[in-house]
């Protein structure tokens, strides 16, 4: 049976217990109320739901809504939470020190599952014209660090500088010359970061 179908029979069948419910109540008010307190509880107590995710201001599959800051330290947000764990330890020393000279970090990006960045990649396409110049700023979902949690934008740009020059004493580098805010954990903490690449497309 389609989906579609489904959602409006179960929909249907809601309905006629609802008006079954208002009928059997209808000449009893105060089991009536009773009812309805019954009914409020369960809808409360029912599990959260995709919308409600997103209307907390979290999205699953890794994007980060308009508006919405994260800091590293945001471990309910999957953008976040779902970043490989050497990632975002050392993001988070790099973060902790930065604020200790008054420079805030934020998370614009980081964890994506395949489905999303597929869309960015979409939408790449649309906006540069062709799959050769979008993979200049996006990569595949079969390609793209994020998909696997080891890369992470970065900002504001203020932060972006700071972590250029500061970035591998923690093992983080810049991997693009085009995207000051991408960075991943390419070498020891203290070492020496390899060449920039010149775009995603390598």
């Amino acid at each position: 049976m389609a989906q579609g179908k489904r959602r409006r029979l179960a929909a249907g069948a809601s309905a006629a217990a609802v008006l079954a419910l208002a009928g059997a109540c209808a000449a009893d008010p105060p089991r009536t109320e009773a009812v309805l307190r019954s009914l409020a509880a369960t809808v409360t107590a029912q599990p959260t739901t995709a919308t409600a995710v997103a209307a907390a201001g979290v999205e699953e599959d890794g994007e980060i809504p308009d508006g919405r800051t994260l800091s590293p330290f945001d471990t309910e947000a999957p953008a976040v939470r779902n970043l490989d764990g050497p990632l975002l330890e050392a993001l988070r020393r790099a973060a902790g020190d930065a604020r200790a000279e008054g420079i805030e970090m934020t998370v614009t990006s980081g964890w994506r599952n395949k489905a999303y960045q597929q869309r960015l990649l979409d939408k790449a396409v649309i906006k540069y014209g062709s799959v050769e110049q979008a993979r200049k700023f996006v990569n595949t979902p079969e390609k793209s660090a994020h998909v696997s949690g080891k890369a992470v934008d970065i900002g504001p740009t203020n932060a972006d500088y700071w972590l250029i020059q500061h970035g591998a004493r923690y093992g983080l580098c810049q991997v693009y010359s085009n995207e000051i805010w991408h960075f991943e954990l390419l070498t020891r903490p203290g070492g020496t970061c390899p060449a920039l690449l010149p775009d995603a497309a390598g």
